[in-house]
């Protein structure tokens, strides 16, 4: 009995006690809580793939859309820088006509001027003329000369009314 007294063989009885009740409940209930532990990791994992799948799947699609996108721009880009050139050449023609239009105004006020300045020019030197004339006439022609001329024109009467 003297073992029974010793207290190493205490210790190492209840260690052995101890150790045999961890091994019977202890074990279990840690293999289970690993379990459970590894089957939550293993859910996280999956989940973690799952959104990875589900991340690359919508930079994909924002990938497409991107392109769509820049794709669309280039389009209306193109578009109106198209339009801006036929705007420009509308222009230009329209420019070119209203120059021409202005152009032809231009030479037929010009040849109205002229025409113009003719007409008066004209119409100075006949006044001229005419005063000339009378001046002259005034000059040249006296009494005896008058008398005639009347005379012959009343007798020139006569004979047109016949």
């Amino acid at each position: 009995m003297e073992i029974l007294a010793d207290s190493n063989f205490w210790y190492v009885a209840s260690f052995v006690i101890f150790a045999g009740i961890i091994f019977k409940f202890g074990i279990p209930a840690l293999n289970k809580l690993l379990d459970g532990r590894i089957e939550e990791i293993k859910k996280d994992l999956k989940e973690a793939e799952n959104l990875r799948v589900e991340a690359q799947e919508m930079l994909a699609q924002y990938q497409r859309k991107h392109r769509d996108a820049v794709q669309e721009a280039e389009k209306i880009l193109a578009n109106a820088k198209e339009n801006a050139q036929q705007f420009k050449e509308q222009a230009e023609a329209e420019l070119e006509d209203l120059m021409t239009r202005r152009e032809q105004q231009l030479q037929e006020r010009l040849q109205r001027m002229e025409q113009n300045a003719v007409n008066d020019i004209q119409a100075y030197a006949a006044e001229l003329a005419i005063n000339a004339a009378k001046q002259i006439v005034v000059e040249k022609l006296d009494k005896k000369v008058s008398g005639k001329l009347v005379d012959d024109s009343i007798a020139s009467i006569e004979n047109n009314i016949h």
